[in-house]
């Protein structure tokens, strides 16, 4: 399959030249078209859509000259879709997908085969706590860069990085205010206002408020977020940022319709399995500060420091995990996390030359605090003391049972241990893009990471506390990237790079088991065509995690092994795919965005010992193929002037849910079958809107075709995706 795609590339990069001395003709005959002069304007400056600088990869490359695939996707964009979740914009991203719902608490996101959601979420290009559900109404665009990013951010996994951008202010007044309302009571207003203070003051102030209920009988949500930030312009070469947000966020605990041995439950989509007093609250609050300086055209330094608290708590019946006949005991279920990060940065650009040869350096040290707690708790009963493990049975097949009206939790409950986690992170890093010419450049960069992570386990209920063993990671993460651009419009690049991830466990002498180091290559080509008016990225890439900690097959005497916290680094995955984006402005208003992916990730190496997965088994939550299709059009003149017309079509492939099946000598065959067989599915969307003056109006029917499917975390938060639902949005700018 490589050769075949490779020849395409090659044959692609040769067509380039052709195309692109016929796009010369084709723009003049279409300008001819125009009636004004006003309008050939328009047409060449708005109409180009030359690619911009993406603030993900930090060191202000161009995308062209970047070797690895960016995608951004701008506010215009999350306001024409009227998106209310990151879920809803990254549907524009191939590749990017929603692993599972994680009960209700949060959208768990997954790039090449690996999860994003742990350390591969920033904002503002600080890493994020995932455990939330991000507010979307303040965001300027969405950067999602592809494939490794460790050089830049240290530990984070292969298949990516999203960051999240907020909007600054301008130095301009104005603003917008707005309104959205939909099915199943979902309403939600919000406001962006902008000005200045003086002329070297400006300021900016995002706010919102949900309040909705769900296709989910019982589930509500409730939720407000603010969002204000200051821009200083101390002189005509520094700048000073100063953004803070808040969001409270009450939900319901929600773990979907649960499975039966490989089977997703048969119950109807809106039937809430959980007791009616479950619920949850997510608080989050960030503030940063980002002082940028400009020594002249060539140099340029940054300070970055951000500190962000997390808390989130949950209360109600647990897991879905029903017997053959849909008997489940509801266990009592009460969740908390908290998380302070303190991190800074300080990075400098430089550009200068050496001889006839160009650099553009950048490089920088980056650190981070994280103090992290998760609780665990017991419910008992009041009058001997006792633990109750079970709140009440039911049959997940008779709603008389699960549908009970009770008032609440009969039980208190108490913390009976504390994990509290100090991850301490430092890196320095340098890398230097270097130009030997027009046409052939080269991407080099390293950094040293170091990771320290510090648990100690605190008993309540015995008055202990127990340190765990101490985690010491370290790594040196480089990156190479060759980049040949026969023409100003075609790039063609390489790229190896490497990354780590710490593992837990010991080894067979119970020392911490050291990261695993996993290597990365990537092969692509990206075109402009028509003066930039249809873009084509085409990325090929294979990621080998040769170093996977997996259950050790022997211990240290030799014997056969049962303890699945002793590991060993032994085994192996290989993910490998292949990705296609579309970027097409045909004409003024009218923008088509299209991608495709395909990804292919397993286990390549395996001990073959009890508990280890099977080699050749794909990987649980990773879709084979993605795609993604989307139009916006706004016609600009005539009868319907003003009236726009928008659609996206969002497919993900056959996937597994579950867990990984393993080796098992207890089960038949040997195998402890676990995983679920998921059919993939496709949502479409449609949008009609009106603009009049300052007032726009839109209007989204979603998921038309009412598909039914699921995301799944494991084999208990099993949660159908929403049915065919409407959202109107009223939008007034000033």
């Amino acid at each position: 399959m490589y050769k075949n795609i490779f020849k395409t590339i090659v044959i692609l990069s040769s067509l380039q030249t052709m195309a692109q001395e016929q796009s010369k003709d084709i723009s003049e005959n279409f300008i001819t078209d125009r009636d004004t002069v006003k309008k050939l304007n328009e047409v060449v400056i708005e109409g180009k859509h030359t690619p911009q600088n993406s603030s993900v990869n930090r060191a202000g490359i161009k995308e062209k000259d970047l070797p690895q695939a960016i995608q951004v996707i701008g506010n215009d964009v999350i306001q024409q879709q009227q998106s209310i979740r990151l879920s809803d914009v990254v549907k524009n991203a191939n590749g990017v997908y929603v692993g599972s719902a994680r009960g209700g608490a949060q959208e768990s996101f997954w790039s090449r085969g690996y999860d994003m959601t742990a350390n591969n979420m920033f904002k503002n290009g600080f890493r994020f706590n995932g455990g939330s559900i991000p507010e979307v109404s303040s965001l300027e665009k969405v950067e999602i860069l592809k494939g490794s990013a460790a050089l830049l951010y240290g530990n984070v996994a292969p298949g990516g990085i999203m960051n999240m951008v907020t909007k600054i202010p301008n130095f301009k007044t104005g603003g917008e205010i707005s309104m959205q309302a939909g099915s199943y009571n979902f309403y939600k207003p919000s406001a962006d206002v902008y000005g200045v203070f003086s002329k070297s003051i400006a300021y900016r102030f995002n706010g919102s408020y949900e309040n909705s209920e769900s296709f989910r009988d019982y589930v509500t949500k409730n939720r407000y977020y603010v969002n204000p930030s200051l821009l200083f312009k101390v002189s005509t070469k520094t700048e000073i940022t100063l953004q803070a947000d808040y969001l409270s966020d009450d939900w319901t605990p929600d773990f979907g319709t649960g499975s039966i041995e490989k089977e997703i439950a048969d119950v109807p989509r809106n039937a809430y399995l959980g007791a009616k007093w479950s619920n949850g609250n997510t608080k989050q609050a960030t503030a940063s500060v980002l002082v940028n300086h400009e020594f002249n055209k060539n140099w340029k330094l940054n300070f970055n420091s951000s500190y962000q608290d997390y808390d989130r708590e949950s209360i109600g019946t647990e897991r879905i995990q029903p017997a053959t006949n849909g008997d489940w005991n509801r266990p009592y279920g009460r969740n908390k996390a908290v998380e302070q990060i303190l991190a800074n940065q300080i990075s400098l650009n430089g550009n200068f030359t050496t001889g006839k040869i160009k650099h553009q350096l950048f490089t920088g040290i980056d650190t981070e605090i994280s103090n992290a707690e998760t609780y665990t708790f017991r419910f008992f009963d009041p009058t001997t003391g006792a633990t109750v493990t079970t709140y009440d049975s039911v049959n997940i097949f008779d709603p008389n049972l699960y549908d009970a009206s009770l008032d609440g939790p009969v039980l208190p409950s108490e913390v009976t241990r504390i994990v509290k986690t100090q991850t301490n992170r430092f890196g320095i890093y340098a890398q230097d893009l270097i130009s030997f010419g027009e046409k052939f450049k080269a991407l080099l960069g390293l950094r040293y990471s170091y990771q320290e992570a510090k648990p100690e386990t605190h008993n309540i209920s015995a008055n202990t506390i127990t340190e765990e063993t101490i985690r010491n990671d370290r790594a040196f993460s480089p990156k190479v990237g060759l980049i040949y651009q026969p023409t100003k419009y075609t790039t063609l690049f390489s790229s190896y790079s490497n990354s780590f991830t710490p593992n837990t466990g010991v080894d067979i002498y119970n020392n911490a088991i050291k990261p695993s180091i996993i290597d990365q290559y990537e092969a692509g080509i990206k075109n402009e065509f028509w003066k930039g008016k249809l873009t084509t990225n085409v990325t090929l890439y294979q990621i080998v995690n040769s170093n996977l900690a997996q259950t050790a097959e022997f211990d240290a005497n030799g014997n056969l092994n049962t303890n699945t916290n002793v590991k060993a680094l032994s085994g192996e995955t290989t993910s490998k795919g292949i990705e296609f984006d579309i970027t097409y402005f045909p004409i003024d208003d009218f923008k088509v965005l299209a991608g495709y992916s395909y990804n292919d990730m397993r286990y390549t190496k395996t001990t073959g010992a009890t508990g280890s997965f099977i080699e050749g088994d794909r990987l649980v939550r990773t879709p084979q193929h993605t795609a993604n299709l989307s139009f916006f059009y706004t016609v600009p003149t005539g009868m319907f002037k003003n009236v726009s017309i928008g659609a996206i079509g969002n497919y993900i492939g056959d996937r597994l849910g579950g867990w990984n099946n393993q080796v098992n000598p207890a089960y038949p065959n040997g195998i402890r079958d676990r995983e679920i067989p998921v059919d993939g599915y496709t949502t479409i969307d449609v949008s009609l809107g009106y603009t009049w003056n300052d007032f726009t109006l839109l209007c989204k029917l979603s998921n038309i075709t009412n598909e039914l499917n699921y995301t799944l975390h494991e084999n208990y938060s099993v949660n159908p995706i929403a049915p065919r639902q409407i959202l109107t949005s009223l939008r007034y700018k000033f």
